[in-house]
């Protein structure tokens, strides 16, 4: 049927067509293409080898191949030089100072600061991105070490002042390459599986719960160099909580000389970052304050001789150039296994979001599955040259972009001031006090507390957002850095089940005959249609909220329809009851001998045998029509009358409404669960004489339906609708035509 409609918007009218056509009309007209192909087809023309196929693969997995021969040379060059030349300066106390986050020796940094950065500059897909030494991975890493290689293992003989340093930091190496080395291979099978979507499942509140409780852990962690006290870091459950009273029963042989220096050492740093933030912005290169700081500190150190006059502790000896490659050791593995994947994960997320916020801001694209190939490749390979696991980070990254950074040409610059600092430089800085290094730690870690203000902005805008981020920040501080991670992902969908059970579930109204439909619990112009309801979820039904959305159902249409459907069950059965008794009577008195009059016949002309007029006719035992109770009476066998049963005649009231349309619009699936209540839904409404129609189904779903086998001779495809004013205009403009094969109401 053909609908026209008049619109007025902004004084302007319009005259629109309309057909209106049922999903099984549809077909009729349009019918669907070829699904998708098999899975032997796909793997044939996924599985071909060719030259062009062997190109595009390398160019690929190698992306610095598909960009370098199209480089701006002289556009770029200057920004990127300038931009690695900063970042680089910038990396050198980095690296030595997350090291000792990682309870390693500094030049194990300088390593993780070398080698990954240059990988990634020949694999990923961000233009901006520095891959290298970051706070919450080393933390990560810091504690699997501490706690593989407790330092209280390493006593030399019954002496219980002095340790085996040496053994100590070799085994450590050993436990951060293989988790490193692990850490990659996990990374690089998620990309070739293209599993990077996975970062999904870490939502921008969990994410910022995590790294602030993260920013936490690095602090506690940072507190026995600060304070110059001899503690152990460890993963188990409760860590911080026991690394904290640990602190307390030990704080009494804190050294005075070390406080002192880290107190120095924080103030200048933050008075400086401030300053360069707010004064020196007009440079092209910002003032490497860290670097200054360590080049006069070690000056002083040395020349005053703070370890030997104050008990205040060295980084020791730096050795200068590239060691050999050696494999990581496997016996770890059954250990840290479970670290491992938390790193990969936290290490990814954090790459990919600050990849994404950059290609958004400078118009590209990076490839998420790439990416963690990348930063998988990075770790892996790294993990032969004595690199522990790495991530993008956050402050070189905004340098690196900031400075004119426009691709990765400033990483390989970055790298090769790293590469000549360990050549050349390494050995001048043996007498830096570790103090310092923590210092450049902690004040570089405060960016992550200023996420305690997302907490006010996440009460006004989403308050399951704000749980997400309250449950992820006190799992992660209570338990450890791996089950916090857990934890807060458990939780995270947990809450997005929680959401789809407890959908929105209204009853819509025509907005002034426009064809447009709302909540008429939202909108006073939506009112309802006549006989019709039309039932509106704000979400799939599923295994999980299948029972909820019958139960709205029943609620939003003002009857128990169990109940009402119980009621004609018991009304059918007591007719039924009563029509057996007046066929058994009946029967009975056909069987009665007639009484003698004793009248006699004389003849047989004009006898005639005939019933009695008073003799009660016989019905047939009742049967059922279409799913109506009908009683078939005795007589002429082609004379039988089909007589329905309806609630009118069982003396029932009939619902206020002849036909529910169920809005699917906002359904992406459907499962078994969801197509079991469905079939009941219009076998229940069938009962009590109401016709039910589908609108809005997508592709999606209708291919769910079909497969789920939810069409049948009674539920048919012409009672599914492209959109709810289609199924209110059949309804409305058609009234004789009923999509379900049901029975005349009348009785």
């Amino acid at each position: 049927m053909t609908e026209e409609i008049e619109i007025e918007l902004s004084g302007k009218s319009y005259d629109t067509k309309h057909c209106v056509f049922s999903e099984a009309e549809l077909d009729d007209i349009a019918p669907k293409s070829q699904g998708q192909p098999s899975l032997w087809t796909w793997m044939k023309s996924h599985t071909r080898c060719s030259l062009g196929m062997g190109r595009s693969l390398l160019l690929n997995y190698i992306p610095v191949l598909r960009w370098i021969h199209r480089y701006p040379f002289k556009e770029w060059i200057l920004g990127d030089v300038i931009s690695g030349l900063s970042v680089g300066i910038m990396q050198l106390p980095q690296g030595l100072a997350y090291s000792l986050l990682a309870g390693l020796p500094p030049v194990f940094g300088l390593y993780t600061s070398f080698y990954p950065a240059f990988i990634y500059f020949l694999l990923g897909t961000s233009r901006h991105i520095s891959v290298g030494t970051f706070a919450v991975v080393c933390a990560m890493t810091g504690g699997v070490t501490e706690t593989l290689v407790p330092e209280e293992n390493m006593l030399i003989g019954n002496n219980a002042t002095f340790y085996d340093t040496v053994a100590r930091d070799n085994l450590r190496v050993e436990v951060a390459t293989a988790l490193a080395f692990l850490v990659g291979l996990i990374q690089i099978a998620l990309g070739l599986l293209q599993f990077g979507f996975v970062v999904i499942y870490l939502s921008d509140p969990l994410i910022s719960g995590y790294t602030t409780a993260s920013a936490v852990h690095v602090l506690v962690a940072q507190l026995k160099y600060l304070l110059g006290i001899k503690l152990s870091q460890k993963t188990e459950l409760f860590s911080l909580i026991n690394t904290l009273m640990n602190l307390s029963s030990s704080i009494t042989e804190t050294s005075i000389g070390t406080v002192i220096t880290s107190l120095i050492a924080i103030v200048v740093l933050l008075i400086m970052k401030f300053l360069n933030e707010k004064l020196f912005s007009r440079f092209i290169i910002p003032i490497p304050i860290e670097l200054i700081l360590l080049i006069v500190s070690t000056g002083i150190s040395y020349g005053v001789g703070l370890q030997d006059l104050f008990g205040i502790e060295n980084v020791g000896d730096i050795p200068v150039g590239l060691k050999a490659p050696v494999l990581p050791n496997i016996n770890y593995f059954e250990d840290i296994i479970g670290n491992a994947f938390a790193i990969a994960i936290v290490g990814y997320a954090i790459t990919i979001s600050l990849g994404k916020v950059f290609a958004s801001k400078h118009g590209y694209k990076v490839d998420t599955n790439q990416e963690l190939v990348a930063l998988g490749c990075s770790n892996f390979i790294g993990s032969f040259f004595h690199c522990f696991a790495t991530s993008a980070s956050l402050s070189r990254s905004l340098v690196q972009e900031s400075t004119g950074g426009n691709s990765q040409i400033s990483s390989a610059v970055a790298s090769l001031v790293i590469f000549i600092f360990i050549l050349r430089a390494g050995e001048l800085f043996q007498d830096l006090p570790k103090a310092v290094l923590s210092a450049i730690v902690v004040v570089n870690v405060k960016g992550m507390f200023k996420q305690f203000l997302d907490i006010p902005l996440l009460w006004k805008t989403n308050k399951v957002d704000l749980l997400i981020w309250l449950v992820t920040f006190f799992a992660t501080i209570l338990l450890n850095m791996v089950m916090g991670l857990a934890v807060s992902v458990a939780f995270s969908l947990l809450t997005v089940i929680f959401r789809t059970q407890v959908s929105d579930y209204s009853i819509l109204g025509q907005v002034n005959e426009m064809g447009i439909y709302r909540d008429v619990a939202k909108y006073q112009q939506a009112k309802e249609l006549a006989g019709i309801k039309i039932f509106h979820s704000s979400s799939s039904v599923y295994f999980a909220n299948a029972e909820l959305y019958m139960k709205a159902l029943n609620r939003k249409c003002g009857m128990n329809i169990e109940r009402l459907i119980e009621k004609r069950r018991k009304a059918i059965k007591k007719q039924k009851k009563n029509q057996e008794k007046a066929t058994k009577k009946a029967k009975k008195e056909k069987e009665q001998p007639q009484e003698v009059t004793g009248r006699v016949n004389i003849g047989f002309d004009g006898l005639q045998l005939e019933s009695p007029p008073n003799e009660t006719q016989q019905t047939k035992e009742n049967e059922t029509v279409d799913g109506a109770v009908v009683a078939i009476p005795e007589g002429d066998a082609n004379e039988e009358k089909v007589e329905v049963i309806t609630l009118q005649s069982l003396g029932l009231e009939k619902p206020s409404f002849h036909s529910l349309i169920l809005d699917f619009s906002a359904f992406n699936f459907v499962d078994t669960a969801c197509i079991k209540v469905f079939k009941k839904i219009f076998n229940d409404f069938a009962e009590i004489e109401v016709n039910v129609f589908l609108t809005c189904c997508n592709a999606t779903v209708m291919n769910g339906l079909e497969q789920g086998n939810f069409f049948n001779d009674t539920i048919r495809k012409s009672c599914v609708f492209n959109s709810v004013h289609d199924a209110v205009t059949h309804l409305t403009g058609d009234r004789d035509i009923f999509v379900q094969d049901e029975p005349d109401t009348h009785l």
